[in-house]
């Protein structure tokens, strides 16, 4: 009986990926002061040579905690340190996605009227250089799911996108602190079908679309249809409790 007990409390060894590794380090920079709000990091390729990785590493890992607020990307000028604090995000972060069904369906419906309307801002206010950064991520989903490869990551990248094509920092700042977690426990838990990666290719691309042309109406619709079936299911096992 105490051998079996041992046995059961030893967990397997976790090895960090290249990518964990370059994100411990940034983040212990920023959370240390060494790199402050505003301050610009190397390049790519300095970067990867110091990590001693490959510059695709380094891109993963800037992508990863651009998602979670830590740091901002602009194509013409690099990348920043933003005025987040890696403790108030994660805190946050934690508060939220422990919750239950009825939490679950609520945060959905939040999501669901957000990005609705910051669709329908971003096709008002978006820039050729927002919209360059959209194609590119539409581009890079639907590469990663024809692959089928898990396209998380690409995925929020679109929708966080949008936010910050609206210009509005409310809405960007609360999808930046939903989106990623509820996202991973959408896809973790098997909310939605095992197909609905290939069926969001299509509803992205009408988004876009929709944003190109500068269509309000068509961007708000094309989001809520997007996000309709996630939003229905939420519904459901609210009610079904």
């Amino acid at each position: 009986m105490e051998k079996t007990t041992i046995i059961e409390t030893i967990k397997a060894i976790e090895v960090d990926s290249p990518v964990d590794k370059i994100i411990r380090q940034l983040k212990q920079l920023i959370s240390e002061g060494h790199l402050k709000p505003g301050d610009r990091l190397p390049a790519e390729r300095v970067l990867a040579e110091r990590f001693g990785v490959g510059r695709t590493y380094v891109r993963d890992a800037i992508r990863k905690l651009e998602f979670y607020g830590m740091l901002k990307t602009s194509p013409q000028s690099g990348t920043y340190v933003s005025g987040y604090s890696i403790s108030m995000i994660e805190g946050v972060l934690n508060d939220i996605i422990n919750f239950n069904k009825d939490d679950f369906a609520a945060l959905i419906e939040a999501r669901y009227y957000m990005e609705i309307n910051a669709a329908r801002l971003a096709a008002q206010r978006r820039t050729d250089e927002d919209l360059a950064v959209l194609e590119a991520a539409v581009a890079e989903y639907d590469l990663k799911t024809k692959n089928r490869e898990n396209a998380v990551q690409e995925d929020m990248f679109f929708h966080l996108k949008i936010a910050n094509a609206a210009k509005n920092s409310v809405f960007e700042s609360m999808l930046l602190m939903l989106l990623p977690d509820i996202i991973r426990n959408i896809i973790e838990k098997k909310v939605c079908g095992d197909n609905r990666g290939v069926q969001a290719m299509t509803e992205h691309h009408e988004i876009l679309a929709a944003i190109a042309d500068r269509d309000a109406d068509a961007a708000g619709a094309a989001m809520a249809a997007h996000l309709n079936d996630i939003l229905q299911i939420s519904r459901e096992r609210k009610i079904n409790i």
